[in-house]
């Protein structure tokens, strides 16, 4: 199973779902689901954090929040671990709760936070615990159409915005809106998410993949190739040859002895393209693929011992990740 990358900017819309070790249950009953909605008021008013929508089921939880701060990891923490040590205390137990960490989604939050709210709220109806989603109690959709608890801590008013000015008129229509997929099947909206992680239109993900260029994607992420914005090999080379004092074809040519400007460029390019070794020894006279990986960590060690190297090779970095 791919790992999620994280990625943190202040204003950002997050679709999180948590589940229990083994699918088992982590609410057994009232008041756990109490206690977790407790939780969730204490970190809204700690961090503040956002929650647009919410919904406790048996064995997991959907929640969208959005961090003003850019602070999900210390959010997140803190709700599933100050849970998870109220339910071992309560129940006697030790270990985790959750099934490894959590998973969360960025969200284009013009383009996708109303279509996603529907998704959340519709959950208990799609589990078959209800037949209407104002039936289920542990939600935030009951509050959303006057039917239900009000809580301080949703925000309610960005959704109910999309739908009227006129309060009352707004959760009527809202109520239509998702009553829409009561009546016919509607898509989820996480069909369209790109790199696992990412769910918006071509602008925002481009926005998002200018954000994670640079930084060292694990190769736990599926497709993380998608995430990552391209970096034409020319553009490097160019850039390299420019920075060394060479010229660009002394930097691609095979034969020059210490061609520490040909292993930048390999270094660089490797990085900040989605070329394969492979492809890129092709690039560079067509060397073995092996002698790609080979080059770019003699170059790491050069960095070490020459500080002039070091300070030339941050400075492409920096020019590179911009």
């Amino acid at each position: 199973m791919g790992r999620p990358l994280r990625v943190e900017y202040p204003g950002a819309l997050y679709h999180i779902t948590s589940r229990g070790n083994e699918r088992k249950k982590i609410y057994l009953d009232e008041s756990d689901r109490v206690k977790f909605l407790e939780i969730l008021r204490e970190y809204h008013d700690r961090y503040g954090i956002l929650i647009h929508s919410y919904v406790l089921m048996d064995n997991h939880y959907h929640l969208i929040l959005e961090t003003p701060a850019g602070n999900l990891l210390k959010v997140m923490h803190g709700i599933n671990g100050g849970y998870t040590g109220y339910f071992n205390r309560k129940y006697k137990r030790a270990g985790h709760l959750f099934q490894g960490r959590y998973k969360g989604i960025i969200v284009d939050k013009e383009n996708y936070l109303v279509q996603l709210s529907r998704y959340v709220h519709l959950n208990p109806v799609r589990a078959a615990i209800v037949g209407r989603p104002e039936q289920y109690r542990w939600s935030s959709y009951p509050g959303y159409i006057g039917k239900g608890k009000e809580y301080q801590w949703v925000e309610y008013s960005w959704i109910l915005s999309k739908f009227g000015s006129n309060t009352k008129r707004a959760r009527e229509k809202y109520r239509e809106y998702v009553e829409e997929g009561l009546r016919e099947e509607i898509e989820t909206p996480l069909k369209n998410l790109h790199g696992q992680i990412i769910l918006g239109i071509d602008e925002f993900i481009e926005r998002i993949k200018r954000m994670l260029k640079g930084k060292d994607l694990s190769h736990e992420i599926i497709e993380r190739k998608r995430l990552m914005a391209q970096t034409l090999p020319d553009e490097v080379i160019k850039k390299v040859a420019k920075a060394f004092g060479t010229k660009e074809e002394i930097v691609k040519e095979r034969g020059h002895k210490d061609n520490i400007a040909r292993k930048a460029a390999i270094y660089f390019i490797k990085r900040y393209s989605m070329l394969s070794n492979e492809a890129i020894g092709k690039l560079f006279g067509g060397i073995h693929f092996s002698a790609i990986s080979k080059a770019s960590d003699r170059l790491k060690k050069e960095i070490i011992a020459d500080k002039k190297l070091s300070k030339l090779v941050n400075d492409l970095d920096s020019y590179f990740k911009a």
